[in-house]
């Protein structure tokens, strides 16, 4: 089975996960290191970061929650960014298991609601997410945004 891996308790993580995600995202890799350091700083406090492993100790997927994910809802927070599950993993409950595990730290962080901005509506709809509003990005374009409650688990 995969190995979930929170940033927080495992610092020495932290450099191998910015270079991933900033390799899939293409945010630049100091940001990740910057959010990442803060993550470890403060525990149990946004930003969080998380991994998910394979027995070989490679990263197959990973999330992360922050304040903002560049958008002009500064009042929607936290917010889950920079989900990614490897092509040869979707299709196996990754992504959904990250999403249930940030949906529960989210919750025993204090917060109600987790929420994130997507184009792949399906997906987080069948992942029991609702639709709450359009954003304007901070670049320029719109996305959707959706939120879901921190405590309740995907069925």
């Amino acid at each position: 089975m995969n190995q979930m891996i929170r940033i927080a308790d495992h610092p020495e993580c932290a450099a191998g996960a910015a270079l991933w995600f900033h390799a899939k995202w293409g945010v630049p890799l100091a940001a990740y290191e910057e959010s990442m350091a803060e993550c470890i700083r403060q525990k149990n406090k946004i930003p969080q970061w998380y991994i998910v492993c394979d027995d070989a100790g490679n990263i197959i997927a990973g999330a992360g929650i922050i304040e903002n994910d560049f958008h002009d809802r500064k009042d929607l927070a936290p917010n889950l960014c920079a989900l990614f599950v490897e092509e040869a993993h979707r299709g196996q409950g990754v992504a959904r298991r990250l999403l249930d595990f940030a949906r529960a730290e989210t919750a025993e962080m204090g917060y109600e609601t987790l929420y994130l901005i997507t184009t792949h509506t399906e997906f987080y709809e069948r992942c029991g997410w609702n639709y709450l509003t359009t954003v304007n990005e901070d670049e320029g374009t719109t996305a959707r945004m959706y939120a879901a409650s921190a405590a309740e688990k995907n069925a």
